[in-house]
């Protein structure tokens, strides 16, 4: 495939951009893509994994007074290794398995902001997919029964209560 700007040299850069749901997709040469400003990763002007995550922990805004997570944990560091929690903004990594203890505090609203969630909700397998399904629906019920209990809406628990008792069943069948 050609460069589409040029028409000359080969496409060996592929950009996907998508603005307010608008796909649009550039195939363009490297040096094309000099001239128009595009990061190309692996070069001196391109991102790095390292600097996406440090992006995403805000650290450097945390600094000029901005209130983020960041700075609720800037004290924190891993009993076990040692490890700061801007030493691991900067490497992208941890230290020991202990860090996920010590930072887990700082990761829940990072998992939240780039996965949507902190729960992982991943495809289902075929041959055991219809349990999980199951147990999903009946965590999902017994929460919203926890709430109407809170709520006082002690008619909607039963029901729902009602529905826990007969998936269970069915379940177990």
């Amino acid at each position: 495939m050609l460069c589409q700007e040029c028409g000359v040299r080969p496409a060996t850069l592929h950009f996907t951009k998508i603005v307010n749901g608008e796909k649009t997709e550039f195939h363009i040469c490297e040096s094309c893509a000099r001239e128009k400003g595009e990061m190309i990763p692996g070069t001196a002007g391109g991102f790095s994994i390292h600097s996406l995550l440090s992006g995403l922990l805000d650290l450097e805004g945390a600094g000029k007074g901005k209130a983020t997570a960041a700075t609720n944990v800037q004290g924190l560091h891993c009993e076990k290794c040692g490890m700061t929690y801007s030493q691991f903004s900067k490497l992208g990594r941890f230290g020991c398995s202990s860090c996920y203890k010590y930072f887990d505090n700082a990761l829940d609203p990072l998992f939240r902001r780039v996965h949507g969630s902190t729960a992982h909700v991943g495809k289902l397998p075929k041959r055991a997919g219809a349990q999980i399904v199951f147990k999903r629906r009946i965590d999902e019920l017994k929460q919203e029964m926890q709430q109407s209990i809170a709520e006082e809406e002690f008619e909607t628990a039963a029901e729902l209560r009602d529905q826990i008792r007969k998936l269970e069943k069915d379940m177990a069948q």
